[in-house]
């Protein structure tokens, strides 16, 4: 039987996207993303718990998280988790697990034409959608 790899959040940046151009004019951004839940506790208190995300989007998907998303955008991301792993200077083994998005929904209020009729992208296909 195959297993599933699928993570859909919905939550605030936490910084601006860090974007690098690799190698062959490839883009990666990358950036945290807060998801908050609020429930009351046994006692009614209202609780909020805040749980950070670091999000990767590839090719096209980051470039328009370079040119749209900013701190504190509110966004949809769909995608799948991935771990890696590197050896840190004194040779202790590291890992991260990343979502890495294929699909991007912004969420935001639009503002007069800020984002110019582009709302919901994934990276099958990167076009304008009304």
């Amino acid at each position: 039987m195959r297993g599933v790899n699928r993570v859909i959040l919905i939550g605030n940046l936490g910084k601006d996207p860090d974007i690098q151009l690799l190698e062959g004019n490839i883009s990666v951004a990358k950036f945290s993303l807060a998801t908050t839940e609020t429930y009351k506790d046994k006692g009614g208190k209202h609780v909020t718990q805040t749980e950070w995300h670091t999000i990767v989007l590839w090719r096209g998907l980051a470039d328009l998280a370079q040119k749209y998303l900013h701190k504190g955008s509110l966004v949809y991301i769909e995608g799948r988790l991935k771990t890696r792993s590197w050896e840190d200077k004194e040779g202790n083994k590291k890992f991260a697990t990343e979502v890495v998005g294929d699909n991007l929904i912004m969420l935001d209020k639009r503002n007069d034409n800020s984002f110019d009729d582009l709302e919901t992208k994934n990276d099958d296909d990167i076009s304008v959608q009304p």
